[in-house]
């Protein structure tokens, strides 16, 4: 893992204590960037494409991601839709590897080995590639052993319906055969969407039997299933739509807060605006099970944090002793 300045722990750190004093889930530590509603699919759980908008300029996208910097987000997640689909993804990539946070990239691509990914994850920390029967894509699973050459986290996010359980153990030794992780999602209840949310009890024993059959190859964290039996949401991480605005408090509900191009996102946060949006998640009883990294208050545990981490930083331990395929340089160099 790269090192980022000292000023973006100091930030997070501050943040979180801030947190700890209020009770609240004021400064989330994890940012998604939904960066173009564009996609190559229709998965029958996802809304995206249904609310599809024009991409913003890459001159605003840079605005953005200068505002998160500014904050005590410690993580970005460049999502979409497909964010391979931007023309300008390469310059958005370096731009990214400037500021300080760390940067999660998600694609769903089916033809991802016909990109530069080698040359794209000198900017990338950790690499996401979404893997589903949703996405019609398994094929995918093919060119896993070969991402798992390149000098980054690389997991596989699996969204999970009904149907689907049973074929999880399939997904799990492949990418532990192949070095990868695996996050384990249930597809959540969108609205605009198909219903496909699986049993949770029926996934929960799936996934504890398959961590002790493969261990180290699943970083969802258990605590994901307590948090959904207690209707427990948390703010602790933001969502920013592809118009660039600020979902609040949280993706499922829809409802949008400020332009993070032109309103600073911790200044926002403090006001009273914030705090009516975050007091309507707590009065909220969709628990719909939304998974997304540290948006429920179990994942901001020591326990829960070294739980869905110990999977991550193993494969990067292994990886820097192997042979020939560790760096010691800089990763952004060519």
């Amino acid at each position: 893992m790269r090192i980022i300045p000292p000023s973006a722990y100091l930030s997070t750190i501050t943040g979180l204590c801030r947190n700890f004093l209020s009770g609240n889930s004021i400064y989330p530590f994890y940012a998604s960037f939904k960066l173009t509603s564009k996609c190559h699919f229709g998965c029958p759980f996802c809304n995206v494409k249904k609310d599809a908008c024009p991409d913003l300029p890459t001159a605003d996208v840079k605005a953005i991601l200068r505002n998160l910097s500014r904050s005590p987000v410690l993580m970005t997640s460049f999502e979409g839709g497909e964010p391979l689909l931007r023309k300008d993804i390469e310059e958005l990539l370096i731009y990214a590897r400037q500021c300080k946070f760390y940067l999660l990239f998600t694609t769903s691509v089916k033809n991802i080995l016909s990109y530069p990914i080698d040359r794209y994850s000198r900017y990338i920390d950790f690499l996401h590639v979404s893997i589903d029967e949703g996405h019609g894509n398994l094929e995918l699973f093919d060119s896993i052993p070969e991402l798992s050459s390149l000098p980054l986290g690389l997991s596989v996010q699996t969204v999970v319906t009904p149907d689907t359980i049973g074929a999880l153990e399939d997904k799990v030794r492949i990418c532990y055969e192949s070095g990868a992780n695996i996050v384990i999602i249930p597809a959540a209840v969108m609205d605009n969407a198909k219903n496909c949310f699986p049993d949770m009890d029926r996934l929960e024993r799936k996934v504890r039997a398959l961590r002790k059959r493969y261990p180290g190859a699943i970083h969802t964290p258990l605590g994901f299933f307590d948090a959904y039996r207690k209707g427990k949401c948390s703010s602790a991480s933001v969502i920013i739509a592809p118009d660039g605005r600020l979902y609040y408090p949280c993706h499922i509900l829809a409802q949008k807060g400020p332009d993070l191009r032109v309103t600073g996102l911790s200044t926002w946060l403090a006001s009273k605006e914030a705090a009516r949006m975050r007091g309507a998640m707590k009065r909220c009883d969709r628990n719909c099970g939304w998974y997304q990294y540290y948006a429920i208050d179990s994942y901001t545990s020591a326990s829960s944090a070294v739980d869905a981490l110990r999977p991550i930083l193993g494969r990067r331990a292994r990886f820097a002793m192997t042979p020939g395929r560790g760096s010691s340089g800089d990763p952004s160099r060519p």
